[in-house]
């Protein structure tokens, strides 16, 4: 796949977003805690990564979700919980780009769902192969009892998925419906992931 320069700039500018994204919504105190599981946090650093993956496709989406892990590095030092970060964005925009590969009508509700089961499912099975090697630790709370985990997990992962691709949609969305010329410099009049 050839980048050229508008992809490029654009990759810069969506990735760049998700980084004041992140620190603003922290050091605000705007992050909202997932009620059963509270290290776990609501946030909108995921709509960048989807409207990247919308403009430009898989790879500078992919770029994008590299830039927020590496943000997210940056600020906290957690090389655990910025991995997570990343390969949870990644697995959405994956399972997105699937659902676009193989629905020809409804792709936006096909795209929608096989990108919230890829998160969900990519999350909670790097989640217990993490618990299981010793890396990450279970409240004791859901020790034994590791489906009432899983499933929160995967509540979670289901919440925070919506939240990027909803996002996502809506803002390409707008802007494909009220000002597709700029649709087509922003992309370089190449196709965009719906078209």
């Amino acid at each position: 796949m050839k980048i050229n320069t508008k992809t490029l700039a654009g990759t810069a500018i969506l990735a760049a977003l998700v980084v004041v994204f992140d620190y603003t919504l922290k050091y605000s105190n705007l992050k909202i805690p997932f009620p059963w599981l509270p290290y776990l946090k609501f946030d909108f650093t995921g709509i960048p990564v989807v409207l990247s993956f919308l403009f430009f496709g898989l790879i500078p989406g992919t770029f994008t979700s590299v830039i927020a892990s590496v943000a997210i590095l940056a600020r906290s030092g957690d090389v655990i919980g910025s991995s997570m970060k990343g390969i949870a964005e990644f697995s959405t925009i994956l399972g997105m780009a699937i659902g676009l590969k193989l629905f020809k009508r409804f792709r936006i509700v096909g795209s929608s769902v096989f990108g919230v089961a890829s998160r969900v499912l990519i999350m909670v099975c790097i989640n217990f192969l993490l618990i299981y090697a010793g890396i990450l630790s279970i409240s004791t709370t859901y020790a034994d009892i590791p489906i009432t985990f899983a499933l929160l997990l995967g509540f979670f992962n289901m919440i925070q998925g919506m939240i990027s691709i909803v996002g996502g949609y809506s803002i390409y969305e707008a802007i494909r419906r009220r000002a597709p010329s700029l649709v087509k410099k922003i992309t370089g009049d190449k196709h965009t992931a719906l078209e």
